[in-house]
């Protein structure tokens, strides 16, 4: 008697087991991932860290630094926060059309940018070649990415899982614009896309912003991506901007708050986390796992301006009364947040434990 019991609670437990595996929300994740530390590998680790959520993979686009150095440090923030189970892929190194050349020409004629992303070269950023990975503070990493091309990858999954995977794109949108150009299929597979990019009226006195309002870096770095993204078919788009992101603000104070978990994350981020602003990306990840977050959202039929010239990479909007008969995307905006809810979430999942036992580096 007692064995078919031990049997039956057994049986009870695989299959409690395989309920929460599969009520869990799946996610594919695309970003411009630089590291070590700082805002594009701590938003991804809010996913990472989350008990609701099953990460597919990653795939590494190049924006605020090239594919190849990014695709590293994620192959090793992963072994460091013991989740190597997630498979990583390296994406697109160059934008579809846009390229650093134009960007320094336009420089002469129409001023300068505050962020140009892995096209920069400054004292404290010096510029390298694409497929350079310079020495990296955090070790190289053992594990390797996929053999695969990132938009690949991206169309198995969503295919393999048909309306459950929510696409999480935190950089220019280049490997997700090559997917609906493979695939068309690919947008309306989804369950939708969550977005950070675009710029509309941020109220700021900060100068990267206050004096060019519509310019966002994501959209600016490859327009013509965006410009795809923005009109294909998808459940549902929402999008953080510039004027939401930044409301927010990473502190010193936020990173010692997080270390005291002595955790692997927590660990990585007090290591390697060294530069403090604003909290783009990780309020993307927050607000996807918790939409209270958000207290305020406009909707804005969108698109992005490809007329070479200062406003080259601007976000367009209408309502649905001025919008143009072309196709445009209908954008569910952030406005505005519940900042203390976000800022909780935040701290608790980077001092959490890994979320499944990946191999320990």
């Amino acid at each position: 008697m007692k064995s078919i019991r031990h049997l039956f609670l057994l049986a009870a437990a695989i299959t409690f087991s395989t309920n929460m595996i599969a009520q869990k929300r799946l996610v594919l994740i695309d970003q411009d991932a630089s590291g070590p530390g700082g805002s594009d590998q701590m938003s991804m680790m809010v996913l990472l860290q989350s008990p609701e959520i099953k990460v597919l993979g990653i795939t590494t686009v190049s924006g605020d630094a090239w594919a190849p150095e990014e695709t590293q440090h994620t192959l090793r923030m992963l072994e460091l926060i013991h989740r190597t189970d997630v498979p990583v892929v390296q994406g697109a190194v160059f934008p579809l059309v846009h390229t650093r050349e134009d960007a320094t020409l336009d420089r002469a004629v129409n001023g300068s940018n505050v962020w140009y992303g892995a096209w920069t070269d400054r004292k404290d950023k010096p510029y390298h070649d694409p497929f350079l990975v310079p020495t990296m503070p955090e070790g190289a990493p053992t594990t390797k990415a996929l053999d695969e091309g990132a938009p690949h990858f991206l169309i198995r999954q969503v295919h393999a899982h048909p309306h459950e995977v929510t696409i999480y794109a935190a950089g220019p949108l280049t490997n997700i614009a090559l997917a609906i150009s493979i695939d068309p299929e690919f947008a309306s597979l989804t369950k939708g896309i969550v977005m950070m990019g675009g710029s509309l009226n941020p109220v700021t006195e900060d100068p990267e912003f206050s004096t060019h309002p519509r310019h966002e870096f994501n959209f600016w770095f490859d327009p013509e991506a965006a410009h795809i993204v923005l009109r294909a078919p998808w459940p549902s788009i929402t999008l953080t901007t510039t004027d939401i992101s930044i409301k927010t603000r990473f502190t010193k104070e936020m990173v010692a708050e997080i270390a005291k978990a002595k955790t692997p994350a927590a660990d990585y981020i007090a290591k390697y986390t060294e530069e403090y602003g604003y909290c783009w990306d990780e309020l993307e990840a927050a607000a996807w796992l918790d939409p209270k977050i958000i207290t305020k959202t406009t909707d804005y039929y969108m698109d992005v301006d490809l007329t070479r010239g200062p406003n080259y990479g601007d976000t367009l909007t209408w309502s649905k009364e001025n919008k143009p008969e072309r196709t445009v995307g209908l954008v569910h905006v952030q406005q505005d947040l519940d900042y203390p809810r976000f800022r909780n979430l935040f701290i608790k999942l980077l001092s959490a434990p890994p979320q499944s036992a990946g191999s320990v580096q």
